[in-house]
């Protein structure tokens, strides 16, 4: 296919200014060799299968296209598919929208020798690293054993021969380095990645279930200083096997009476307000939400794993009518952060400084608020919050905004 090059050329003037260090290697790096197939999730069919040979066209204006691509649906990878399948789960890899890829990179405030580890998934994030530092200062890790093979081929087509892992990045890493890029969402910061980290060095990272990147420096004591970014920006999750576990079931809270109040706000969909979303998760964490709209009437639910729930019914725009059961009422948590988002004018999270202890333990403060995230344990196995279905589509790696920086 010859004529990739311009579409490639126009998607690096979309994501970048000319004068980047990162325009040519989007420029120069065919996307779609490394997404063949793909999944494209439709209202009617679910998870749909698109294979780049059957029309070529629609394959390059995918690749070229500023979006997340999803190759893998829960135990299921595109390329073993068979266009009759239409799987049902969560998303399991992925190649992130190049925008998010290269923001997270300039957040890693790399330099020319700069030794760095980053995630695998296809491959593109890892080839777009070594066309602008030189394969042999990339290392790339992957769960994954059959998407460090897939992505090793397609590098090796390129002429990319970075050194490439099949490990949890939770645990153990093959190595140390200057910078650590991890283009998933874990809970916490596992204390491997300070561990492998030169002092000096920088990791940036994804909160799960929040859309906080977090970049922070080590220092020689093997602790870390840093802050919350700017970037509002939400990953898939880290996987430590085929699949991620079951997800909490919502389906008694749809119709349970519990404890009936009423709200003085509307109802709202949390995981399609950034600062809301990742506010609550620092303060509830793993929560599943789902939100729908029927008729103007909109219902949320949440439900935590230890049996707390909550449902809010409303009209849009009118107060809700709240009912919760469990040991917290976790609809009361949610208005609790909406009063102080209304007094203060913000949530305190973005922009916050961060400071991380050797095990990785995690500490957020601004002015008078704080937060502790715990450690990531190694191999610690998490629920990504958003239902499968949910209307607020399928969870991929996404962006808030797309703008060239």
């Amino acid at each position: 296919m010859d004529d990739w090059r311009p579409r490639a050329a126009a998607l690096s003037a979309a994501v970048v200014h000319p004068a980047s260090r990162w325009a040519q290697p989007l420029a120069r790096t065919p996307r779609h060799v490394f997404v063949p197939r793909w999944w494209r999730h439709l209202p009617d069919t679910g998870w749909t299968l698109r294979e780049g040979a059957a029309d070529e066209q629609r394959w390059l204006s995918a690749a070229y296209t500023d979006h997340t691509l999803v190759t893998r649906v829960g135990p299921l990878h595109a390329d073993h598919a068979d266009p009759a399948d239409h799987p049902e789960g969560l998303p399991t890899s992925s190649s992130t929208l190049p925008t998010l890829v290269v923001a997270m990179y300039r957040h890693a405030l790399l330099t020319d020798t700069c030794e760095t580890l980053c995630v695998t998934g296809t491959g593109y994030g890892t080839a777009l690293l070594a066309a602008r530092l030189g394969e042999e200062k990339v290392t790339s890790v992957d769960v994954d054993p059959y998407l460090g093979e897939a992505a090793r081929e397609r590098l090796d087509r390129l002429g990319h021969r970075p050194a490439l892992h099949t490990c949890d990045l939770t645990g153990p890493l093959p190595g140390t380095f200057d910078r650590i890029v991890a283009t998933v969402a874990l809970p916490g910061i596992p204390g491997s990645w300070l561990a492998a980290l030169r002092p000096g060095g920088r990791l940036v990272t994804n909160l799960a279930d929040t859309g906080l990147v977090i970049a922070l420096d080590v220092r020689a004591d093997g602790s870390a200083t840093g802050m919350v970014t700017p970037e509002r920006a939400g990953f898939m999750h880290a996987r430590h096997g085929d699949n991620y576990p079951p997800p909490t079931s919502t389906r008694h809270a749809w119709t349970a009476e519990g404890d009936v109040t009423s709200s003085r706000y509307p109802v709202v969909d949390v995981q399609q307000s950034w600062e809301l979303m990742s506010a609550y998760a620092l303060a509830v964490p793993g929560v599943r939400h789902d939100c729908t709209e029927e008729q103007g009437v909109r219902t949320a639910v949440m439900v935590h794993p230890d049996g707390s729930w909550a449902r809010a019914t409303a009209p849009a725009g009118e107060p809700a009518l709240v009912h919760q059961g469990g040991p917290r009422r976790l609809w009361d948590e949610l208005d609790t952060i909406r009063h102080h988002w209304l007094t203060h004018g913000r949530l305190p999270a973005y922009g916050a400084t961060a400071e991380a202890d050797p095990d990785g333990t995690l500490h957020l403060r601004r002015g008078t608020w704080h937060a502790t995230v715990p450690a990531a344990e190694p191999n610690a196995r998490t629920r990504p919050g958003l239902a499968p279905g949910a209307r607020a589509g399928p969870p991929v790696d996404r962006r808030p905004t797309h703008r060239r920086p």
